[in-house]
């Protein structure tokens, strides 16, 4: 009892400690996707409370992260801006048919976890899931370059001389001490991310270092600063946007982009997490939180969000393991907004982008270096193709993109795999045996294996070591028995499926002479009826 307890406690005090963490590096990103859709950083910053907040309560895998991500705020541009174009100049229309667009978006993500299409992240290959880390790492670490910028006189340039000297420093010495903590035996269990934030801070507020903070990031991108009140319920939107079919055909098409990028997303980061962590999550769960927080986000003013695997990956790697580690990032946010903006406004951006340099390296995987002459080149070409596609377009496209191409390699190389082999019995009867997977790909391989016309009078067709899988399987054989009658010849088809014959036999009656149902294979009743076989098995 005494050990379960000190387990308990010592979880506890991770989730706080990776919570603040979390919460300190959501700061900037909330406000640079804010900026990204072009609405004010307080947006971005409830939606980054209100996600994290329910999606940690509600979520379906403890421990993932959820905000305001730079992919749904690049579509979003367009939105607020063609939303603006709608109405008089000063109404700021746009930022209400964020709002709504913000709560459809929620809406198609709940049906999709009512729907169970969670389950469909298991169709995505590991080739995409390596392309997909590897495209967002790369994504996270140019956001970061633009951190070594300033703005002068409304425009953005690169730090030069000292001043790029002392940022490059300060995030040398974040990424040092988070790389050498850990190797500290008595340190090992110290929150590595929040100790290098309030050490550089401290240095540079110390000895005074002119280097951007947080405070002067809001400032330059036309921010008035970080502190404001509670989330209000932001009725005026019911008003504002009207309840017609052209609103709704302008919102739709964004609120369905939206919600598949953060289903895509949270989805997979959530598969990433339960490789990490070695447990597994709830995606359908996963998908009706999404969506529920979307809603809410958008009634309260909120950009909406998804799953943030930057932000993730550094609780994971804090030690964040509960649900409670997402609520206290949450709530730090909140008491961050309402009470300690002028102390969050003076930690350097500097101490924050040495932390997601970090997780660039542990998000990175490295591995796939290492096998670029050891998997199939289609495999090394799915995954240049999606980690590619994240950094020029975004994650859904190149998620879709990557499985197609994946799916048709498939699909090719299976179609190859029909065979037939042939063989005559002493009564004269000709015999093919059908080997490989029989669907729309292979038909054309397939129907290249008989020769009618010059068979016997009696053919048999043996599916023992075939699989029938789709309707073009079906109507290739039913046009192959066609052929052979015409030509005046008997067809026995042997040892189909039963989901097959039943099919078969609703397609036309006459299949009840030519299909054989009397068989004796032991091996053709295990591959029939493997349900039945392995229940059986278990009841013995």
């Amino acid at each position: 009892m005494t050990e379960f307890i000190e387990k308990r406690v010592s979880n506890v005090r991770n989730d706080v400690l990776s919570g603040i963490t979390v919460a300190l590096a959501l700061v900037p990103e909330a406000v640079a996707f804010a900026f990204v859709a072009g609405v004010d950083p307080l947006v971005g910053l409830y939606a980054a409370f209100i996600m994290g907040l329910i999606t940690s309560i509600f979520g379906g895998r403890p421990g993932m992260i959820s905000g305001a991500t730079g992919a749904l705020a690049v579509v979003m541009v367009t939105l607020v801006s063609e939303g603006n174009a709608m109405g008089d100049p000063g109404e700021n229309l746009g930022l209400y048919y964020l709002f709504a667009t913000v709560i459809l978006m929620g809406i198609i993500q709940i049906l999709a976890g009512v729907l169970k299409l969670g389950k469909f992240v298991r169709l995505i290959p590991h080739p995409v899931m390596m392309g997909f880390v590897n495209g967002l790492a790369i994504v996270i670490f140019i956001s970061q370059l633009g951190m070594f910028q300033k703005t002068i006189e409304g425009e953005k340039t690169w730090l030069q001389g000292s001043q790029l000297y002392l940022m490059i420093g300060l995030v040398a010495l974040t990424m040092f001490i988070m790389w050498g903590l850990p190797k500290i035996r008595q340190a090992k269990k110290l929150p590595e991310a929040l100790i290098a934030i309030l050490v550089v801070s401290t240095i540079a507020i110390l000895l005074k270092f002119d280097v951007a903070t947080v405070g002067s990031f809001i400032r330059d991108g036309g921010g008035t600063g970080l502190k404001g009140g509670f989330p209000t319920l932001k009725l005026e939107t019911f008003s504002k946007i009207p309840f017609t079919w052209d609103s709704i055909v302008f919102i739709f098409p964004y609120a369905l982009i939206l919600a598949a990028i953060g289903l895509i997303e949270s989805l997979m980061t959530l598969n990433l997490i339960d490789d990490l962590t070695e447990t597994r999550g709830n995606g359908n769960k996963e998908c009706v939180a999404q969506g529920s927080a979307n809603i809410v986000t958008g009634l309260f003013g909120g950009m909406g969000g998804c799953a943030m695997i930057g932000q993730s990956i550094i609780n994971i790697k804090g030690g964040g393991r509960g649900r409670l580690s997402g609520i206290v990032a949450a709530v730090m946010l909140l008491l961050f907004i309402l009470f300690g903006a002028e102390y969050i406004e003076q930690i350097p951006i500097a101490a924050l982008v040495g932390v997601m340099f970090m997780v660039v390296i542990g998000t990175f995987a490295w591995s796939s270096f290492r096998i670029i002459n050891k998997i199939p080149k289609t495999d090394l070409f799915v995954l240049i193709l999606v980690s590619t596609l994240t950094v020029i377009f975004d994650l859904a496209i190149a998620v879709i993109a990557g499985v197609i191409v994946s799916a048709l390699v498939f699909s090719w190389e299976n179609a190859t795999r029909i065979r037939a082999r042939k063989r005559m019995k002493d009564d004269g009867t000709k015999i093919y045996e059908i080997w490989g997977p029989l669907f729309f790909g292979s038909i054309s391989a397939f129907n290249e294996k008989f020769d009618v016309k010059n068979d016997p009078d009696v053919v048999e067709i043996d599916f023992i070591e075939s699989r029938v899988s789709d309707h073009s399987a079906l109507e290739a054989i039913f046009n192959l028995v066609e052929k052979y009658e015409t030509a005046g010849k008997k067809i026995h088809l042997k040892h189909l499926s039963e989901e097959c014959k039943e099919l078969l036999y609703k397609s036309n009656p006459k299949f009840q002479e030519v299909i054989e149902e009397a068989v004796d294979d032991p091996r053709y009743h295990l591959a029939a009826n493997p349900e039945k076989f392995t229940k059986g098995l278990f009841e013995k």
